[in-house]
């Protein structure tokens, strides 16, 4: 493996973090003073109606490279500069997650996009009114095989399919979590190969720390979850990268700062705060290798993610192998900022997870897609919050998309999207 240079510790406060505060401090006095961001002073220390409602914000997380904003705005301070402690709270699994969100044991937390459209509608357990307030990062999952099926010529999608058909075993493969990414990346990714993920295979839910050691027993073929747990497998020669997420839908959606509707109506001023902070330390990990490097040596901390800084710190640079000699620098490798670009709620990405929960069968009957996004995905909030930070924001709230099988997604017409996949449910 490629040795990286050393890595000094940057201060929160360099010159560059000095000059941003300065101007979001100059921006935000002047955009609350004039009544147009409620609560915006906050960023500022303001007393009074502006401050923080609640200054203490305990935020979800699940040992995957992509907390990575989360984490670094409690480490480096950034929730301090806007007045809040986030106090980052490691869970066991994504369920672990959805009960505690449901029920106030956690704030906020790092969470599948899927996931929180999945609670919104009933679909993944209570029904609760819920918020996507941003998304956390782009890109940066994968599809891992076992070493076992590589070694018999599956490495892909089409060459798996090859050997499904001659070989009619039952084949099992490992999400996340039902409605979430993960689960929806590996269901689209098997399809786009004429294999069908509800008939033609087995799925099985598993957290994502688990999957390297299910794997390694044999327990499924193969798995789709984040970083570090592909490079995980291959490291320790049990799988291989059949595809990246962003060979599936380059810069798609992944996980997202979320909480409940009931805390974002209670505590405006508390989630502004915390979402500057998530922002600041996302545009932060992506401003540089260095930054990127210390990002890899925290999180791999068992505090944390609770690996080596060498299953992070390759693939967060875009240093990519597939464990069959291969290797490429992919220029789409995960991003917690990109300009912006990253951390804006398209409704059109909520639309696609709910396009996909129907074509499994997951909603019985098409929702009204448009609706539903506009009531979680925070658009305006986030704008807000942008305006104030000087960060760019698209034009347009949908965006399009090829897929990996040639499928364009635009968000248009969102119920004949989801009835005109040849397999579905």
């Amino acid at each position: 493996m490629t040795a990286l240079p050393p890595t000094p510790t940057p201060a929160p406060t360099d010159a560059g973090v000095d000059t941003g505060r300065r101007s979001l401090i100059r921006a935000g006095a002047a955009l609350g003073a004039t009544g147009l961001i409620p609560g915006l002073q906050a960023a500022v220390y303001a007393q009074g109606s502006d401050k923080p409602e609640k200054e203490e914000v305990k935020i979800g997380f699940i040992p995957l490279t992509d907390c990575a904003s989360v984490v670094m705005a409690s480490v480096l301070g950034f929730d301090k500069k806007y007045g809040v402690k986030i106090i980052p709270t490691k869970e066991a699994s994504w369920a672990g997650v959805r009960d505690k969100l449901v029920n106030g044991e956690l704030d906020m937390a790092h969470v599948l996009y899927g996931l929180v459209y999945g609670v919104h509608l009933g679909t993944a357990g209570p029904k609760k009114d819920m918020a996507v307030l941003m998304n956390l990062n782009h890109n940066g999952q994968a599809i891992t095989l076992s070493k076992k099926l590589a070694d018999k010529g599956a490495v892909d999608g089409p060459s798996l399919a090859k050997l499904m058909a001659s070989d009619k075993r039952d084949y099992t493969f490992a999400q996340t979590f039902p409605t979430g990414t993960h689960a929806m990346w590996i269901n689209y990714w098997l399809a786009a190969a004429g294999i069908s993920p509800v008939s033609g295979a087995k799925l099985i839910t598993v957290p994502p720390p688990q999957m390297v050691a299910n794997m390694r027993v044999g327990n499924m073929d193969g798995f789709c979850v984040g970083e570090p747990w592909n490079h995980r497998a291959i490291m320790d020669g049990i799988g291989i990268t059949a595809n990246t997420t962003q060979d599936i839908w380059k810069d798609h959606p992944e996980k997202v700062l979320g909480t409940t509707g009931d805390f974002v109506k209670k505590y405006p001023n508390t989630t502004r705060a915390v979402m500057m902070a998530v922002i600041e330390a996302g545009r932060w990990i992506d401003a540089g290798l260095q930054n990127k490097m210390k990002m890899a040596e925290t999180v791999a901390d068992k505090s944390y993610v609770n690996t080596s800084v060498d299953a992070i710190n390759q693939r967060i640079l875009g240093r990519y192998q597939n464990g069959m000699g291969k290797t490429w620098d992919d220029p789409n490798h995960m991003k917690f900022f990109n300009d912006g670009l990253v951390n804006f709620p398209f409704l059109s990405d909520g639309m696609w997870f709910l396009t996909q929960h129907k074509r499994w069968g997951l909603l019985k009957d098409h929702p009204d897609y448009l609706a539903v996004a506009k009531q979680v995905n925070q658009v305006d909030l986030y704008k807000q919050v942008a305006s104030a930070m000087k960060i760019s924001v698209p034009k347009d709230v949908m965006r399009s998309t090829k897929m990996i099988d040639g499928v364009v997604w635009d968000g248009k017409d969102p119920a004949k999207y989801a009835d005109g996949f040849k397999i579905k449910a």
